[in-house]
């Protein structure tokens, strides 16, 4: 147990994937947790993990992460992981479900917005249930987002 003066960091984001509020429209979050390795949670609290181009996949009635880079845990050595690995996430048969119907009915997919450490020390995933943006869309929201920022900084200059 901690003393009493110290404070734990909550929520510490470890991996953030910036590209996919661009890439997609997001429906709804879920928070999963992850199956690792004792190497693994020790390369996450090093802050040096990778999901932009990763995603999810239903396969066998469980939920996978694909593509995610974790990178060796230097000071492990034959005891190592690999990589690109497949990890399985953590979710409830009701969520499991409802993601698997979203997906082969509705053709969304699912991609990891974040890998963070909860306040009890577990390494969660926050997960996505999106829809690919046309590019249409995308420039729309580039508009958007500079016309947001022009407005802050005439804000700012007058007042």
């Amino acid at each position: 147990m901690a003393p009493k003066g110290s404070q734990r960091v909550v929520n510490k984001i470890v991996a953030e994937n910036r590209k996919a509020r661009f890439n997609y429209e997001i429906i709804d979050t879920y928070e999963a947790g992850i199956v690792l390795m004792g190497t693994e949670v020790k390369s996450l609290r090093e802050g040096k993990a990778n999901i932009a181009e990763s995603y999810a996949s239903d396969e066998g009635g469980e939920i996978w992460l694909i593509n995610s880079y974790l990178p060796e845990y230097l000071q492990a050595n034959r005891f190592n992981h690999e990589p690109r690995r497949r990890r399985k996430l953590l979710l409830s048969g009701r969520e499991i479900h409802r993601l698997r119907s979203a997906i082969n009915r509705e053709g969304m997919t699912l991609i990891p917005l974040k890998i963070y450490f909860n306040d009890r020390g577990r390494a969660k995933m926050e997960l996505a249930l999106a829809k690919g943006k046309k590019l249409h869309d995308k420039r729309e929201s580039e508009k958007e987002r500079d016309w947001n920022r022009q407005k802050s900084r005439l804000l700012k200059a007058h007042g």
